[in-house]
């Protein structure tokens, strides 16, 4: 069995000057980097940790902005058989107390042997380390001793098997750190392999990214696919897109990108703060798959990002769709490579009281669904209900998946993988339906409101209040609370919006309660305006509906 390091050498050997990555910096040229470079940058790293006493199979964590050091760091660490997990860097967007709480978290779970970050953030790292710490080293970036002979420098990480863990992710936090999601060279590469079939990867395919390394999205399918698959690279920083969406585009457009995926939010995002100025002279008419993934996906997002985009020649046959998750190391399902992804329109009373995705009745209160596709070559995909007994189709249940690509186990979280797998099945922890072949998601299961004994989605509710005009899209968040005079959960939703008007904000929030409520059939009561940059997003960018739900209770006081 092959692995990582093995492929990457490889690369250097047989095409050294074909470029890997181009990598695009803010203020600066683009920077490409061939197959010697990306080694050699790789191999100095490599050498550092082999001299700081670091052995294969200890866990490297990389605490480091987008940036060619990153870059070289993390294969550096694959090269030299040690495992990497990055963790995003401490931004203006993080809490800094959170972000200590999550470092100490991460190092007391996944017990690191190292970690590498920059000498100016060497005392933040130090201060969040817990008392009889794992870490034996603190690495920075101006450490580096390259190897005085590449050709000759023994890479340790040739010693490692396919069966060894290659990488940790890390799911399920505000800044993704909550379980190490531990995967091996076999898994991954099984998975690249199924996902390029999927993909339909061609010879003059480019991927276009601008997703963070320390989210599965971006690291697999945006950085470790097109390197051990030959696929030509254009990464840009995630801190920069978010500053200007354009940049996506004129990058798409300058290298004629062909690949990409999205959360559903970037939909919405990119379509609502792309200047017109800004796509002067940009054509998009070489994207052929723009994926959507890691949250709900929403037919409205997807209509709203080819109305925007279309006049600069963007193909609607180029949205699909994709169900993704780290245990799988990515995909499970994709959509929309073939032809465009199912809608099915449902009774949003039969999902709510029934668990049924009953086909819509005229009149009746209905939710687009959108199909995240088929399961990719290797995949198998179930609906069971609670007792794990098989639906059928259009029965809601929790989905189960079974591949040759899940993950080896929590990292030293034996507790966490018993309850995930079982009986060779991996339990999501996601609802959904199935039609066929075709999986549709409904949302996760820790996220459902149970009102008077009905089962309510909060990205149903909250999909209806940013109908109302003056809502930001992608920016509300509903949750339930515990009410102990009635006895059941309340549903409360928090939006954000722009104005300061008090009349105005009271007209928002009667339209959110007559929207939802008339949507849903939940009697809305609770609706909490505020200000833009309120809300708490993962590393992802998805909503933090846990970190949410305790900032709004300290802050309205409402349930005492």
């Amino acid at each position: 069995m092959t692995t990582f390091s093995n492929l990457l050498l490889d690369s250097w050997k047989q095409c050294p000057d074909r470029v890997s990555i181009n990598v695009l910096l803010a203020g600066k040229e683009d920077q490409p980097i061939t197959y010697r470079q990306l080694v050699e940058g790789a191999a100095a790293w490599a050498n550092t940790f082999d001299l700081a006493g670091i052995q294969p199979g200890e866990v490297v964590v990389l605490i480091m902005q987008h940036s060619l050091e990153l870059i070289y760091a993390y294969w550096g660490t694959i090269l030299h058989g040690a495992i990497p997990s990055i963790m995003p860097f401490l931004t203006e967007k993080l809490q800094p107390e959170r972000y200590r709480a999550d470092l100490t978290a991460l190092v007391g779970i996944t017990r690191p042997e190292c970690i590498v970050t920059y000498r100016d953030f060497e005392a933040e790292v130090r201060s969040a380390l817990p008392e009889a710490s794992s870490v034996r080293k603190v690495i920075v970036s101006d450490e580096l001793q390259p190897p005085q002979h590449l050709d000759s420098f023994k890479f340790k990480g040739l010693e490692r098997q396919g069966n060894d863990i290659v990488l940790l992710q890390h799911s399920s936090g505000t800044t993704g750190l909550q379980k190490g999601v531990a995967l091996s060279h076999a898994a991954v590469l099984n998975q690249l392999e199924s996902y390029a079939s999927a993909l339909k990867v061609y010879d003059n395919d480019v991927i276009v990214s601008w997703l963070p390394l320390y989210h599965d999205m971006g690291l697999i399918a945006g950085f470790l696919l097109p390197v051990l698959k030959r696929i030509p690279l254009v990464l840009l920083s995630p801190f920069e897109w978010v500053r200007s969406p354009a940049r996506l585009m004129q990058a798409v457009s300058k290298y004629k990108g062909t690949l990409s995926w999205l959360p559903n939010f970037a939909y919405n995002f990119c379509a609502q703060k792309t200047r017109d100025r800004d796509l002067e002279g940009i054509d998009l008419s070489s994207w052929r798959a723009i994926s959507n993934c890691s949250e709900p996906m929403r037919f409205e997002s997807h209509r709203a990002f080819y109305e925007r985009f279309a006049p600069y020649g963007l193909k609607e046959s180029a949205l699909c769709t994709c169900y993704a998750m780290a245990e799988n190391v990515f995909a499970v399902t994709q959509g929309g490579i073939d032809s465009a992804p199912v809608v099915d329109e449902i009774d949003r009373e039969a999902m709510q009281n029934q668990k049924l995705a009953a086909a819509a009745v005229p009149g009746q209160p209905s939710v687009k669904m959108l199909s995240a596709g088929r399961p990719i070559p290797g995949v198998r995909v179930r609906v069971v209900d609670e007792h794990g007994h098989d639906l059928p189709d259009r029965g809601i249940g929790e989905l189960a998946l079974q591949s040759n690509c899940m993950l080896s186990e929590y990292y030293h979280r034996p507790d966490a993988t018993e309850k995930a797998i079982r009986h060779g099945w991996y339990f999501t922890g996601d609802f959904g339906y199935k039609i066929g072949d075709e999986v549709f998601v409904a949302g996760r299961k820790k996220d459902m409101i149970i009102v008077g004994g009905k089962n309510v989605y909060p990205m149903d509710l909250e999909e209806l209040a940013m109908e109302v005009p003056g809502v930001h899209a992608g920016r509300v968040v509903a949750f339930g609370v515990f009410n102990e005079n009635i006895g059941t959960e309340e549903v409360v939703i928090v939006a954000e919006v722009d104005t300061h008007d008090p009349a105005e904000r009271e007209a928002i929030g009667d339209a959110i309660r007559q929207t939802v409520t008339r949507g849903s059939a939940v009697a809305l009561r609770y609706v909490h305006l505020v200000d833009a940059k309120w809300l708490i997003k993962t590393s992802s960018g998805k909503t933090a509906r846990g970190a949410n739900k305790d900032k709004f209770l300290k802050e309205a006081a409402i349930f005492g």
